[in-house]
């Protein structure tokens, strides 16, 4: 399997990484630990994740995914096979976005306590906080890569102005810069990727892993009609995409799947993984069924009449 470099690091992954946003969320620790296993044994080494994962559950606090996924990496003793990503900054009870030095530091001792690990592989800005000088969220990024905590640094959900604010405050001063970034990106959600942060992070080799590859599960063709959406607990943020542009993408995933013999889902991806910034979507499965359709995205290249048919579906515009 091809293997994607990170950036400028000197970190290969396979180019698919697995979101653990679902882990003490939508799956429990038992069906986690099989979905893993599935995932490393299908040639996958890379999982993302963030402090704040579960949180927003009725009854977690934070920590959740990281949790499980340390018990899972010290029961199957695999902690040097696999690439970690995860994310600070979240709001983890002290009721704000912060990137300050102090909830940095206390933030990755926490991570690395329930990852049951001593090294974070991608440590990750989770939200913009200018609230905190870039600098000293830059400076406390370096301290923490020379003490052998953190091996590279990522932004997720930056603007292309802060990004690049974050780079040029970075090669003045030395700092780690910015390996990847983190946006939204699908082939329904286009627009702002596409013209603002795709050029700049080819132009500075920034590797990007886009999350809701899937549009919360809408590109799996999941989700066809209002009636639809009660069928997942992510499903009611699908009404938005119920619209002229969300069925026309749809009906040509449809077209594309049946040509290649696959799923909508395993076509949303394989677009993804055409797209030249593009290093590893982000994508989750909750069963083994959904976890092959990602699997095979990997294995497909898609041909150029697929690519413009996927492409002018996702440039109409949204109409209801």
């Amino acid at each position: 399997m091809e293997h994607r470099k990170i950036g400028k690091s000197d970190i290969y992954v396979a180019p698919l990484a697995f979101g653990g946003n679902v882990f003490g969320w939508t799956l429990d620790e038992r069906k986690s630990f099989e979905i893993l296993d599935a995932f490393v044994a299908s040639g996958f080494n890379f999982i993302d994740t963030a402090d704040v994962y579960s949180r927003w559950a009725p009854g977690n606090h934070g920590g959740e995914s990281e949790t499980i996924i340390g018990k899972w990496m010290k029961e199957r003793g695999n902690r040097n096979h696999v690439v970690i990503a995860t994310k600070v900054g979240g709001d983890m009870g002290q009721g704000k976005r912060e990137l300050s030095r102090i909830h940095i530091r206390k933030a990755v001792e926490d991570s690395l306590k329930r990852l049951q690990t001593d090294y974070i592989d991608l440590y990750q800005s989770h939200y913009d906080d200018p609230g905190t000088p870039m600098g000293e969220t830059l400076e406390t990024y370096m301290q923490l890569v020379r003490e052998g905590k953190v091996r590279i640094t990522g932004a997720s959900n930056f603007t292309k102005e802060r990004l690049a604010q974050s780079l040029e405050i970075s090669e003045k001063n030395g700092y780690p810069l910015y390996q990847t970034l983190q946006p939204l990106y699908n082939l329904y959600d286009r627009e702002v990727f596409e013209k603002e942060l795709e050029p700049f992070c080819l132009k500075h080799s920034i590797g990007v892993l886009n999350y809701y590859s899937l549009a919360s599960g809408f590109l799996s063709g999941k989700y066809r009609s209002e009636s639809d959406l009660g069928k997942s607990a992510r499903g009611a943020g699908n009404k938005k995409y119920l619209n002229e542009k969300g069925f026309a993408i749809l009906a040509a995933l449809d077209e594309v799947a049946a040509r290649y013999q696959c799923t909508p889902a395993t076509i949303a991806i394989a677009w993804l993984l055409a797209r030249p910034s593009v290093t590893a979507p982000i994508a989750s499965a909750t069963d083994v069924d959904q976890l092959r359709s990602l699997v095979r995205a990997t294995e497909i290249k898609l041909d150029k009449d697929s690519i413009d048919l996927l492409n002018s579906a996702g440039d109409r515009k949204e109409t209801i």
